[in-house]
């Protein structure tokens, strides 16, 4: 089964993403959208953005 990201409203109204792994373990959760348009740009923005992501470790 393929990761899948789902849309989903809270409990203030906003419109959210999580990112699902293909087993629906929750790997990543948006923040929170006034407008369905805008996180459905944040969806395409991680898949845009993503693949290319540096890893950086950062220490307390």
């Amino acid at each position: 089964m393929a990761a899948k990201f789902e849309v989903y409203t809270d409990k203030a109204g906003k419109y959210r993403f999580r990112l699902k792994a293909g087993n629906g373990q929750v790997i990543a959760v948006s923040e929170a959208y006034e407008a369905k348009d805008s996180c459905m740009n944040g969806i395409e923005s991680v898949k845009k953005n993503a693949s290319g992501a540096e890893v950086v470790e950062v220490k307390a």
